[in-house]
């Protein structure tokens, strides 16, 4: 079974909790990070909350904003 492209909205009259959306991921000059596609690699500029460049070693990619393949570590 696939995940539904739209998710569910939240009525007012439920009696459940809405869930709460997970917090932007803040990354910054020096970070060491990991990308599921790319690997390890170090944050060598920030745009703004736009995008992140990283180095690779063998490449420097710029990443864009939610980072979903990437966390910091």
């Amino acid at each position: 079974m696939t995940k539904p492209a739209a998710p569910k909205r939240h009525l007012p009259t439920s009696p459940f909790k809405a869930p709460v959306p997970p917090a932007p991921k803040h990354f910054a000059v020096g970070d060491q990070v990991t990308h599921d596609v790319y690997g390890l690699g170090r944050v060598v500029a920030m745009e703004d909350g736009i995008a992140a460049l990283v180095d690779f070693g063998s490449s420097q990619m710029r990443i864009l904003s939610p980072y979903a393949k990437m966390t910091k570590l």
